[in-house]
């Protein structure tokens, strides 16, 4: 069956969906009380200023919405309640965060 019929795709994005919470909720259950440190939240929040930067620099939506009059409120209120910029941020080599942006920058080639 070819995977762009008509017929199977609906059903593939239904069990896709599906899956989604029973497979995320033990990950969840297993994590929600991991205790974190100052440093990680310092990430956290470097991270989310990464995701504001993109969000209205160079996301086409909102920038579109932004420069053509859309309701502010309903754009920004995606955007997270706190987020840290630093200038020229990279993270020791080898740590956690180094390899987290790492893989990101440079991805496996797995086929």
């Amino acid at each position: 069956m070819s995977y762009n019929n008509k017929t199977y795709l609906p059903f593939l994005s239904a069990e896709c969906a599906g899956s989604v919470i029973p497979a995320y909720l033990p990950i969840i259950e297993r994590r929600k009380d991991t205790p974190f440190n100052e440093e990680q939240k310092a990430w956290q929040q470097v991270r989310r200023g990464r995701y504001v930067e993109f969000n209205l620099v160079y996301d086409r939506g909102t920038t579109f919405g932004l420069k053509t009059g859309g309701r502010i409120e309903s754009i920004l209120v995606s955007l997270p309640l706190t987020a840290r910029w630093e200038y020229d941020h990279k993270p020791e080599e080898g740590s956690e965060e180094w390899k987290l942006l790492d893989a990101c920058i440079n991805p496996k080639e797995w086929l």
